[in-house]
């Protein structure tokens, strides 16, 4: 018996942001007035998660995580690839237990070959290239309203490209705006909010550069929007008379597309800003410090919620419990992964993370081996790797980025920026083993492909 009539099963509401840092939003700490006032809205009338990280800190591939409950080398989706066959998603069995399901933008992203799932696709063009709050509104509403005309409960995943590149008013936004050879000029919605340099944060992985505070003043005008768009699309729910009766759940796909962030395994890579809403089941304004929480676990959360079974062979589990206030054993670490970039370039790494320390291992790093990734594109990579000729010390940490070393082990209460590589530190030597040996149990029981080269560092210990 699943609890539910068919009828009766709650909405499902999954909002999702693109390359946004959990503390660029207000109420995780971003230090910048009513930068995400529709957030943290949600997350007042919520639960928000303090440790919940994403397992792959690239766009697709964590989305195909979100979908499967499973690990990317357990699903085929080891970078921008499909779903393998044969492996069911949340949304099929969402879509073939009664609900109306539908997306905006991202599509190609969430579960490109089971397109034939989705009753309603708007794609990214139709809002605004992702990024027009008026339009996630009104699609928003005609979703609803399709699935309330069908006498069907709805899932809809609203996914936002902000604060995604190119960020507003950059260089970058009005180079893709001009027309092209094979494409017409690209209509780029404007923002209600500029910031001026000195007015913005600037993370403290990151050397406090004029063109890092140029870019932090573009990336958080792109924040800004996104929130109107999480609030668009609440609002298109609250006017619909439905919200009482949906399980809502935001999250970011993972961290800003900068150095030391986004496409990695260091904390603010993987850590989201998960929070999620359900009227009369989760206690408002409540703030879970307890539970590390992971990408693996959306599917399986999600099913138990409404009342179906758990897809076969997923890695997550609920944690539908910790919505209902109550403790859950075995939720004290998340694995987290790379596998290859958007340039189909391979970057294996994996992590472990607790509450306090992390441990990475970065299976590609020979010494030889450079680090590309999409996070370079813009104005900070370059503004390092000019100010490296004079500053020893960002010297070092281009250096870094670029070639990493094999392991690395990182107090995140004391240093969240990563900055102090312990692996050699003695004082820890014995808390290192038993990171290793998390992961090597991870990689043993999931059939990692990356294990024959991570025995291959243990044996070098």
């Amino acid at each position: 018996n699943t609890g539910f009539a068919e009828t009766d099963r709650p909405n499902v509401l999954l909002i999702t942001v693109d390359d946004m840092n959990c503390d660029s939003v207000g109420i995780f700490g971003c230090p910048l007035p009513d930068i995400t006032p529709n957030i943290d809205r949600l997350a007042r009338s919520g639960m928000r998660f303090e440790h919940a990280h994403v397992t792959i800190a690239i766009c697709q591939p964590t989305r195909a995580v979100w979908m499967t409950g499973r690990y990317p080398h357990r699903s085929g989706a080891l970078g921008f690839d499909p779903i393998n066959k044969g492996v069911p998603t949340l949304l099929e069995a969402l879509h073939d237990a009664g609900y109306y399901t539908g997306i905006l933008a991202k599509v190609p992203h969430v579960v490109p070959t089971r397109g034939q799932a989705w009753d309603a696709i708007v794609k990214s063009n139709d809002l605004g290239i992702g990024r027009d709050p008026q339009k996630y509104y009104r699609h928003s509403a005609d979703i609803i309203a399709a699935a309330k005309d069908a006498g069907q409960p709805f899932f809809l995943m609203a996914n936002s490209q902000d604060p995604h590149r190119p960020f507003a008013g950059s260089a970058q936004e009005r180079q893709q705006a001009r027309p092209r050879k094979n494409r017409p000029a690209r209509q780029f919605p404007g923002v209600s909010r500029t910031f001026a340099a000195d007015e913005v944060p600037v993370p403290g992985f990151l050397p406090d550069l004029p063109d890092v505070r140029q870019e932090m003043t573009e990336y958080f005008a792109s924040v800004h929007r996104a929130d109107e768009i999480v609030g668009a699309v609440l609002r298109a729910l609250d006017e619909s008379g439905q919200a009482d009766r949906t399980l809502v759940m935001f999250l970011s796909d993972h961290g800003m597309p900068l150095p030391f962030a986004k496409t990695n395994c260091w904390y603010h890579a993987t850590r989201t800003p998960w929070i999620v809403r359900w009227p009369g089941v989760v206690a408002p304004n409540s703030h879970d410090t307890g539970h590390m929480i992971s990408g693996i676990d959306l599917a399986p959360t999600v099913l138990e919620a409404v009342g179906l079974p758990p897809l076969e062979r997923m890695d997550g589990r609920s944690f539908l419990p910790v919505l209902k206030g109550e403790q859950q054993s075995g939720r004290d670490f998340v694995i987290t992964h790379i596998n290859r970039t958007s340039g189909r370039n391979e970057y294996p790494m994996r992590s472990v993370l607790t509450r306090q320390y992390g441990y990475i291992f970065n299976g590609w790093s020979d010494g030889q081996t450079r680090f590309r990734n999409e996070s370079q594109n813009g104005l900070t990579m370059k503004a390092m790797i000019r100010a490296a000729q004079n500053d020893p010390a960002i010297a070092a940490r281009v250096q870094h980025f670029l070639y990493r070393t094999p392991e690395e082990f990182y107090d995140y209460s004391a240093d969240p920026n990563a900055l102090v590589n312990l692996i050699d530190d003695p004082a820890h030597a014995a808390r290192i083993d038993e990171f290793r040996q998390k992961l090597l149990e991870h990689m043993e029981a999931t059939g990692d492909p990356q294990l024959p080269a991570f025995r291959q560092q243990l044996a070098r210990e």
